[in-house]
């Protein structure tokens, strides 16, 4: 069953410029965003005489530089309401000084009730801002992780822990500025902003913003170039075929793909393991039903990307614990089309990216985005839908809590009784489910028993004194227990301790 070391017909490069489009979509930005970066602070390269080996890693760091906003999604969502319109208003305004703490005042607890907006803004006011400086740290610490498991080098992951650094020394983590910021860090702050300053208010914008920022975020020799050569830099930064360096055998391919499956399902806590859990599943059920083994393969894929369309869906829409309004469940359902879209090339990744898109299709014509039905629906879309259905019900979401297993069988069945889901598919899902044959689970890391608990509870979203609550402890000792667990998987946050949690299996709802 195993493709091995043969070529899966991709390069990494390919692959990370696929998932900067959804990196786009959280950001708030039109697709293509973090390209166009990358391709400006290549072209300012050339002019600052960036050596040829790091113009190599520019391009990876480029790539991987937002990613960890998915990471800390909830907690901008706590802090600021609607996380994407926050992220796309920041590129207005310089974060450090008196602007900085404006812009953060104005947005603080948005969308929530007076109340909830004056507290998080006492908080910030009386911690110094220190949630968003931690916030920042776990972006960091996050991205830097996810390059290390794509087998990226130390200049890269050294850079991308630079990524909320400025030039004036002002950023995070503090004091670190100047000459001691990766020179690949220095283009991109740039480029990112100029992009965007470019696209909305063309080349006298991007000018502005890169004088008024001069010495401060960015640094002068950048900018100085930049002022220089701004028409070559800023003309014809469409993006053409990339070139090859890192060609990924299939099993290169299947850890980039949980890696970034993993990066996803950061975005809403109550969904942590969802996409891993998801391709188990559907593979295994493919692999029932007698599917060739490429299908199979595809299907289990096309389960770990099925939901990189989310990064277009607010947090504070994923975690609604009411009905959604008319607007928001679009928001949703276009999630689906944003996967097909994101994943629409090169050819390899085009055929899951298709398979993916049918993750939440119903035979009966019921599903989106596209309404398919009956025979439109392949095999392998039906077996990703039912999966992705059965695996949801067994998870917490804001609106209800987990299902039991007996439950989501029922659940599952009734399904099929009313057309939704294939029958087939379903019980072939349900039967590599074991119907709910539940598993021991050891602790790794030399986590104890309790210890696991906790951990699973912190990465499902809950706080200290929600974890003391719910396993019947005080809050000291639920404090205690996150200590350790940070102590031993050598976690630094809630997203890094999660990541710890699914490279271990221990979100998957089967395990007591």
């Amino acid at each position: 069953m195993e493709l091995g070391d043969r070529d899966a017909g991709i390069d990494l490069a390919e692959l990370l410029a696929a998932f900067s489009l959804a990196t786009d979509l959280g950001l708030g930005q039109p697709m293509e965003h973090v390209l166009r970066s990358w391709r400006i602070a290549e072209r300012l390269a050339q002019h600052v005489g960036l050596p040829e080996d790091q113009q190599r890693s520019l391009f990876y760091v480029s790539m991987l530089g937002w990613v960890g906003c998915v990471a800390d999604s909830p907690e901008v969502a706590a802090s600021f309401g609607d996380d994407i319109a926050f992220r796309a208003d920041s590129y207005e305004v310089d974060l450090a000084g008196m602007a900085g703490i404006g812009f953060f005042l104005r947005r603080a607890g948005r969308g929530g009730p007076m109340w909830h907006r004056l507290r998080v803004a006492t908080t910030m006011l009386t911690t110094g801002g220190q949630n968003v400086v931690q916030g920042m740290q776990s972006h960091c610490t996050t991205t830097s992780t996810l390059a290390e498991r794509l087998g990226l080098g130390e200049d890269v992951v050294t850079a991308l822990r630079q990524f909320f650094t400025r030039w004036d020394g002002r950023g995070v983590p503090h004091g670190v500025g100047g000459t001691d910021i990766a020179p690949t860090i220095r283009l991109l702050h740039l480029a990112d902003v100029v992009e965007v300053r470019h696209r909305t208010g063309g080349i006298d914008a991007a000018l502005e913003v890169a004088k008024a920022r001069r010495g401060s975020q960015f640094a002068p020799d950048v900018v100085d170039a930049f002022l220089a050569h701004a028409p070559e830099v800023l003309s014809g930064t469409e993006i053409g075929p990339l070139t090859a360096d890192r060609p990924l055998t299939e099993n290169e391919l299947d850890t980039a793909l949980e890696a970034l499956a993993d990066f996803t399902d950061l975005r809403c806590a109550s969904r942590a393991g969802h996409s891993r859990g998801v391709a188990e599943l559907a593979g295994a059920a493919a692999r029932s039903v007698g599917l060739p083994v490429r299908d199979v393969v595809a299907t289990r894929r096309a389960g770990l990307l099925h939901d990189i369309g989310l990064h277009g869906v607010p947090v504070t829409v994923l975690d609604q614990p009411g009905p959604l309004s008319a607007t928001d469940w679009e928001r949703v359902r276009l999630s689906s089309y944003y996967t097909e879209r994101v994943l629409s090339r090169p050819a390899a990744l085009a055929k899951l990216g298709s398979i993916a898109a049918t993750a939440h299709e119903r035979v009966d014509g019921s599903g989106y985005h596209r309404g398919l039905s009956g025979a439109a629906v392949p095999m392998t879309g039906r077996l990703l839908a039912a999966a992705c259905a059965y695996r949801a019900m067994l998870e917490p979401r804001a609106h209800r809590p987990a299902l039991t297993d007996k439950q989501a069988v029922s659940a599952v069945r009734d399904a099929i009784r009313t057309g939704g889901l294939d029958g087939d598919a379903a019980e072939a899902v349900l039967a590599a489910a074991g119907n709910g044959t539940r598993r021991r689970v050891s602790g790794p890391a030399g986590l104890t028993p309790r210890e696991v608990e906790v951990l699973i509870l912190i990465s499902r979203g809950a706080q200290t004194g929600e974890v003391a609550e719910q396993l019947g402890i005080s809050r000291k000792t639920a404090g205690t227990h996150i200590e350790r667990i940070y102590t031993k998987t050598g976690a630094s946050s809630r997203s890094t301790a999660t990541l710890f949690a699914l490279r271990n299996g221990l979100l998957d709802p089967l395990v007591p």
